[in-house]
């Protein structure tokens, strides 16, 4: 009986599936608007604009909301784009940018 062979494309398939995941997680503050957020979310994550709204909320509402899923390059590039959008000129106490970080999905 021949010995069954696993062909390349079933496993690049299997090895892509091992990838870890990473959520970037946006964490709330008092010193950015909700127009501020729903600015960032569309610019940095292409988000319509209901979308980013709906993080907004959330992150208000519960101190975190998951933004995007991806792998952990992405995911560290991502958290460094929000860290790096700048102060919301909204508000004069604004100083900086929102916090985030990464964490495995």
């Amino acid at each position: 009986m021949p010995t069954p062979t696993v062909t390349p494309d079933v496993e690049q398939s299997r090895q892509e599936e091992l990838v870890p995941l990473y959520h970037v997680v946006l964490l709330d503050d008092d010193d950015h608007t909700y127009d501020y957020v729903v600015e960032m979310l569309q610019h940095l994550f292409l988000m319509s604009g209901a979308e980013a709204f709906r993080h907004a909320v959330e992150v208000d509402t519960a101190g975190r909301t998951v933004v995007i899923t991806c792998e952990k390059s992405q995911a560290e590039f991502a958290r460094d784009q929000i860290h790096a959008y700048g102060a919301d000129q909204r508000l004069p106490r604004s100083k900086g940018s929102m916090s985030s970080v990464i964490e495995p999905a």
